[in-house]
């Protein structure tokens, strides 16, 4: 689902970022100065996909929630189809593969999809990417979680909920609307959190071991194959492994945790870009610009300078 649960890129402010060499497309929340990277679409799925062609498959770098308010149908992750239900909440995390081809054949149903990033919700802003699989607001994120199932009685206020998110969206420049977008996306997470299974799953023993890897050496300047190495397996062997069990490659996993404490940096301290690139083992400030703008498609001194413009 993702961006194109709305039909296209533009009704979710994404943008292409790259293209896999499997020819995967993967989109990237647009930043906009002074908007929240939050975007609402609700969308019939009768005509959501009528433009694509059947074979259309996508992934997204930023989180997707889905509710479905009537209907039912399926549509496909990583393969593996998934089927669709009046009431059911979908939680799509960065990297995964979405294909609509089957969410087409879905008559006459509405749902609603909400695309954000982290810096959305202040208790996640900060939290590292290798952390999210663990985190109480992102519970139904987990690995392996099934999708949650509002009940009756509940179903309204769902869809009053997203309609109020995108009522404020609508107008990001009006007084307090930033602080009611967090907390309206806080209170869907915490309400789609409470839906998740109450055992989550096992972790994965050896994405444990990458994560950990990861976690004690990104402020290096280390790459994927000093993970790799340290871990005893050749780079492309773990990258293709840690692409199918989490939709990301190994590189992109360092690339995002680096990126996480970058912003981090950017929003709580006045330190330069120089001291920043220092302390996250990019290379010099030159290339943390660089790696900046390709990941969001801002500088980092415009993303720091919309941070502290906010409400």
């Amino acid at each position: 689902m993702g961006h194109s649960s709305g039909g296209d890129a533009s009704r979710h402010s994404a943008v292409l970022r790259t293209v896999r060499p499997d020819g995967t497309p993967v989109y990237r929340h647009r930043q906009r100065p002074g908007v929240p990277p939050v975007s609402v679409v609700r969308f019939d799925t009768e005509d959501a996909h009528a433009h694509l062609p059947p074979d259309h498959r996508h992934a997204h770098d930023f989180l997707v929630l889905v509710y479905v308010e009537e209907g039912t149908g399926s549509f496909a992750v990583d393969g593996t189809e998934r089927p669709l239900r009046a009431g059911e909440v979908h939680a799509v995390p960065p990297g995964q593969v979405i294909g609509v081809a089957a969410v087409t054949e879905l008559a006459r149903s509405r749902a609603w999809s909400v695309a954000f990033t982290p810096d959305a919700v202040p208790a996640l802003a900060s939290v590292s990417p290798l952390a999210w699989a663990h985190h109480p607001l992102l519970a139904l994120f987990a690995p392996g979680a099934a999708p949650g199932r509002v009940a009756g009685p509940d179903r309204a206020s769902w869809s009053a909920w997203l309609a109020d998110l995108a009522g404020e969206l609508a107008d990001p420049d009006r007084l307090g609307a930033h602080e009611a977008v967090a907390a309206l996306l806080t209170r869907l997470l915490v309400a789609a959190a409470r839906l998740a299974p109450s055992a989550p799953s096992a972790p994965d023993p050896l994405t444990e071991r990458v994560f950990a890897e990861i976690e004690a050496t990104f402020r290096e300047p280390v790459s994927a194959a000093d993970v790799a190495r340290a871990l005893g397996y050749t780079p492309g062997h773990l990258t293709t492994v840690l692409r199918k069990r989490t939709g990301r490659p190994l590189l992109e996993w360092i690339t995002e945790r680096r990126m996480t404490e970058v912003r981090r940096m950017l929003r709580e301290t006045d330190l330069p870009l120089d001291a920043i690139a220092t302390r996250t083992g990019l290379r010099d400030a030159t290339y943390l610009v660089r790696r900046f703008r390709d990941r969001y498609g801002i500088t980092p001194q415009r993303w720091r300078h919309a941070q502290r413009a906010w409400p």
